[in-house]
């Protein structure tokens, strides 16, 4: 490879920006490299000696520090996150109550848990896909809309129909924000953090998991909270529907109000002064009360101006084919599924199904089969196959015993939280993936074998102990694994595959639910212990630097 006179690569160069207000200029020559200097806002040619540090995004993230700015950035993504918890698990906690308003089969209400799990696949893939390409932060703000927003309107849903369309709706937002807020957030964070952080940042699906089972526990048993709007009859379900919605609504408008684009994001697209603005703002709320001053320093992006990522405005969708942006679309799955990224595609696809069959496909089901062992005692399969003492029953009074049930087993998830964001760093999220997605496998087989409701309680608290690790640890690596162009996709894509899986789950539950609780019960341990194994093939991630 040709050199110049002073010994660099020409092809390595490109332009460098310091965090100064003024219009960046075009280089002089195709042997000189432009720096600003804002402490003289002087141009000054790289050979003529300026003294501006030249920093690769790992090191501007350094010099930001560590404090203020990542606590608050912590809160919001936290409270976004547990917004999704929230939507998602609305459905699992209403199904007691509303199966005998809306006038549900089991066959229905599989078709409604899976209902937002078919949104998320929509919206999986293709907000990840627009986060790379427009930002993390738009992507957020609308897809976070859309969940609050489509969540709150199916609670005036007088039919089911319409009750499941707005559910699938409410799901696409859900889909969006999911796998955005990990790669959002994670681009703001030091190497030797990421890991405790992102932990940290999972453990508020935890916080989701106990404010859905909380708000169910105070609000659908109460008969205050019924009322007729109209020929609709407002049964306290239905508030609670409202309430699920809100924590989605509010964290879209923290977003739009308090949160800056991903540095990381700005310097792929070529847009280096943005990128500084955002250090800066992060360093002066990381250093407030101290009397450091915001350090001189340039950035070497690593894609220029309309490079490999770049936005596309409206215009360029008006001008484009349609097969051309479908091409365009599907082309960072080409990318996902060949050269050095191949193999641990293929393994994560892999893991992603397994997970999410078994997680989603057991969890939303557990009110509705504590319900049924709330009715005639025992264990959730010593009873699910006489359903029709179930379908005879009223609904009313609720039995507040189930969601009290509910609320324990969402708290269960704090231990397996605290243990991850204590080893996260030192093991490595390869090492505690496949070992609790093992346990979670014994603890469901066991659920199957027990014979009363307290064991069947504990085993169901184990699992969700032990489940929760193996999606902290899955969040990190996955983060971990790809390059900046391909983060959000990826993690749109696996989600998207993540959702089928939820979706095949919830209907092969509603399927055999009435019939046979051994094949449902015996898959979801199967599938499990299959993706414990096969997390063993991913490449070791602890603290590496995102590329």
């Amino acid at each position: 490879m040709s050199r110049n006179s002073s010994g660099e690569d020409k092809e390595a160069r490109r332009p460098l920006l310091s965090g100064n207000q003024l219009d960046p200029t075009e280089l002089d020559s195709d042997e000189g490299e432009v720096i600003f200097d804002r402490r003289s806002s002087a141009i000054s040619d790289e050979s003529g000696g300026s003294a501006t540090k030249r920093l690769t995004y790992e090191e501007a993230v350094e010099e930001a520090g560590f404090g203020l700015f990542h606590w608050l950035l912590l809160a919001v993504c936290g409270w976004a996150n547990a917004s999704d918890a929230v939507e998602i698990l609305c459905v699992s906690f209403l199904l007691p109550t509303a199966r005998c308003d809306l006038q549900l089969s089991s066959s229905d209400m599989g078709l409604l848990t899976a209902s937002i799990f078919l949104g998320m696949m929509v919206g999986g893939y293709m907000w990840g896909y627009l986060a790379d390409q427009r930002g993390r932060r738009k992507v957020l703000v609308v897809s976070l809309t859309v969940n609050g927003l489509f969540g709150g309107l199916a609670s005036v849903a007088p039919w089911f129909w319409l009750f499941l369309l707005l559910r699938f709706i409410s799901g696409i937002g859900v889909g969006g924000s999911i796998p955005v807020i990990f790669s959002y957030f994670s681009e703001f964070m030091p190497r030797l953090r990421r890991g405790a952080m992102i932990s940290a940042l999972a453990t508020f699906w935890m916080a989701g998991n106990i404010l859905a089972a909380g708000l169910a526990w105070l609000v659908i048993p109460r008969t205050w909270a019924r009322f007729s709007l109209g020929k609709l009859d407002f049964q306290s379900w239905r508030l609670f529907v409202v309430l699920c919605s809100v924590p989605s609504t509010s964290s879209a408008v923290l977003f739009k109000l308090l949160m800056p684009e991903s540095p990381k994001f700005l310097m792929e697209a070529g847009r280096a002064e943005e990128a500084i603005r955002v250090f800066r703002l992060m360093f002066e709320m990381n250093m407030k009360g101290t009397e450091k001053a915001f350090p001189e320093f340039a950035l070497r992006t690593n894609s220029k101006p309309g490079g490999e990522i770049r936005e596309i405005g409206s215009g360029d969708l008006k001008r484009k084919h349609l097969m051309s942006v479908l091409k365009e679309g599907l082309l960072p799955i080409k990318q996902m599924f060949s050269g050095s990224v191949k193999a641990r595609s293929i393994v994560l696809l892999i893991i992603f199904y397994c997970i999410s069959f078994g997680y989603y496909g057991l969890w939303m089901w557990f009110p509705e089969l504590f319900a049924r062992v709330e009715s005639s005692g025992g264990s959730p399969c010593a009873n699910v196959s006489v359903p029709s003492a179930l379908n005879n029953q009223s609904c009313y009074p609720v039995k507040t015993a189930v969601y009290m049930e509910g609320f324990i087993i969402a708290a269960s998830n704090l231990p397996g939280n605290i243990f991850t964001i204590l080893i996260m760093d030192s093991t490595g999220g390869k090492t505690l993936l496949s070992c609790s997605l093992i346990v979670s496998s014994l603890s469901v087989f066991l659920i199957y074998v027990v014979q009363t409701k307290a064991q069947s309680l504990g085993l169901s608290c184990i699992f969700s102990g032990v489940s929760v690790i193996a999606w902290n640890a899955l969040d990190v690596v996955g983060t971990e694994l790809y390059p900046t162009q391909l983060r959000s996709s990826a993690l749109g894509f696996f989600t998207g595959v993540g959702r089928v899986a939820a979706i095949m789950g919830n209907v092969v539950f509603g399927k055999l639910v009435d019939s046979s609780c051994t094949v449902p019960i015996l898959l979801v341990s199967a599938l499990l212990l299959v993706g414990g194994l096969v997390a063993l093939l991913l490449p070791q991630t602890r603290q590496t630097e995102l590329t």
